[in-house]
């Protein structure tokens, strides 16, 4: 149920070079999918002076590394591609590098870079030891790394493989040590690039360190490091994360006035973070800007749009938008199961199952979040019974149930009526391992949000307080609708709280005229 959206820039090889090898790192960006707003990318790609007709009629040389089995050495993926009389191009290492990248085929990605050091098919340049830089130094940290840097021709001890030696340093959170690199490139003249702050901003990005983040903006513009999207995206994300609309906004507004232009990406952000707020008029607007903004059939941003459409329950173009998808080369997996959650969201049951019954005849479903997909469908629209035969094959196919189906499950059985086998689901799924990632993911808190409006009608004051301190802590109760929703369980239970407005404001939610409406009427219990 977790998704992801993400950074892509569909730019040619020549612009990554000047933006840096490690564009495709997965630490590049804080992540985007406003499901868990984790990181992934897709590759850079570069095709140099290569035949198109040798890619019609061959596999491709990047899909023979990928496919050979894991004790094979890679050396047999190239002799078998110039076995057939293809010539090893730098276009086509850097493809492969960066798909391997993308699937996290680490090892495999060094020992290629290896091979072409070794081997020499072609010249290497700063690029390929950049290659080689990234990948020893996330295999064997940042020692060897170093070591290697040392090694490394002195013609190509540039800013390229400086700026990636301290970006690898930082990847493994060797902090003072990279800002020791990033003086000694100062003392050298070597220009520093956005994304070494980038990382910076990223490491920093924790409530406890965010109060580093001014001053390593000051130091960017010290560097007189050119202002990038990028930078605004990720602070537009730590903003989002902590579902702060008015720090979202005031950081977009910074890039406007610094006339940095918003791409793709910087509008799936607003316009997610206000879907998750109830602002669905001002999220339909930024969805528009996503829709213009667009380069290409970039499936990240799909993804997006599919969550975005079943939010602003609007069929039309989420069907539109899912039969974009479905014309891609591959569909995802996860495509498949942010389909069915839209369309369920918008109270088309029929189409979901309709999803789930073809995703499922095509392939095997062997994880827990497939079957969590459906499940959350069949809950949030009360059907418990549906809900638990799914269950039960989910744990026939050998998928463990984890916190997330059992929260669910409790929705479904709340919807249906059923409380006391509710409360008895809630507690045994206390027993799941839930890391903060899952506390934190949109999925999770909107379900709980949910479960709180149902003890919420109900009076259930008690259970809502329990529940609450979840949203809290996430600070999901930054939003007025959270606070009145546990207003309404003290008036439906008639009990006169006089604290409630104080806590909502130093909680970090606005009042609003429900909120004003709701303690007059609390009024009333005092006793």
């Amino acid at each position: 149920m977790q998704a992801g959206a993400l950074l892509l820039w569909r730019h040619s090889f020549f612009q990554a070079i000047r933006r840096t090898v490690l564009l495709a790192s997965p630490r590049d960006q804080i992540a985007y999918s406003f499901y868990s707003f984790g990181t992934e990318t897709a590759a850079t790609y570069f095709e140099e002076s290569s035949n198109p007709n040798q890619e019609e009629v061959s596999k491709p040389l990047s899909w023979r590394i990928e496919k050979l089995p894991r004790r094979e050495p890679v050396g047999l993926a190239f002799q078998s591609w110039m076995g057939e009389g293809f010539p090893i191009h730098r276009g086509h290492i850097f493809h492969a590098i960066n798909r391997l990248r993308k699937l996290k085929f680490n090892k495999r990605a060094l020992e290629v870079m290896e091979w072409v050091i070794r081997e020499r098919p072609y010249r290497p340049k700063e690029l390929d030891y950049s290659y080689l830089l990234e990948f020893t130094t996330k295999l064997h940290g940042v020692s060897q790394g170093e070591t290697l840097f040392s090694r490394i021709p002195l013609e190509f001890q540039n800013e390229l493989l400086y700026n990636n030696l301290v970006i690898a340093c930082l990847d493994k959170g060797a902090i003072r040590l990279s800002l020791a690199y990033m003086k000694k490139m100062r003392e050298l003249g070597h220009p520093i690039s956005y994304l070494v702050f980038n990382r910076l901003i990223i490491l920093h990005s924790s409530p406890r360190r965010r109060k580093i983040i001014p001053r390593i903006r000051t130091q960017m513009k010290a560097d007189k490091v050119a202002r990038h999207v990028s930078t605004y995206n990720i602070l537009m994300k730590i903003e989002a994360n902590e579902h702060n609309i008015e720090g979202l906004i005031k950081v977009f507004g910074e890039m406007k006035q610094q006339e940095i232009e918003p791409n793709e990406v910087s509008y799936c952000i607003l316009a997610t973070a206000h879907a998750v707020a109830k602002l669905y008029t001002v999220a339909e607007a930024y969805v528009e800007a996503v829709e213009k903004s667009m380069t290409g059939n970039n499936w990240s941003t799909l993804d997006v749009l599919i969550i975005l459409y079943g939010y602003l329950g609007n069929p039309t173009d989420l069907e539109r938008t899912w039969g974009i998808v479905q014309e891609l080369p591959h569909v995802r997996s996860k495509s498949n199961m942010l389909a069915i959650e839209a369309f369920g969201r918008i109270g088309q049951l029929n189409r979901a199952e309709e999803l789930w019954l073809e995703t499922k005849s095509k392939k095997e479903f062997k994880s827990t979040e497939q079957f969590n997909s459906m499940i959350s469908v069949y809950s949030k629209h009360g059907l418990i019974d549906q809900a638990s035969e799914l269950f039960r094959e989910m744990e026939m196919n050998g998928c463990k149930a984890n916190a997330i189906t059992y929260r669910n499950l409790a929705l479904g059985c709340l919807k249906a009526g059923l409380l006391e086998e509710a409360l008895k689901t809630l507690e045994f799924g206390k027993g799941s391992t839930r890391s903060t990632r899952i506390r934190k993911s949109v999925p999770w808190l909107e379900t709980t949000f949910s479960i709180v409006e149902i003890f919420s009608q109900n009076g259930d004051v008690e259970n809502s307080e329990k529940l609450f301190e979840e949203l809290k802590a996430a600070n999901y109760a930054r939003y007025t609708f959270v606070y009145n929703t546990l207003i309404k369980a003290y008036v439906k239970a008639k009990v006169y709280d006089p604290n409630l407005l104080r806590r909502m404001i130093l909680g970090g939610a606005r009042p609003d005229a429900e909120t004003y409406s709701l303690m007059k009427l609390s009024e009333q219990f005092q006793t």
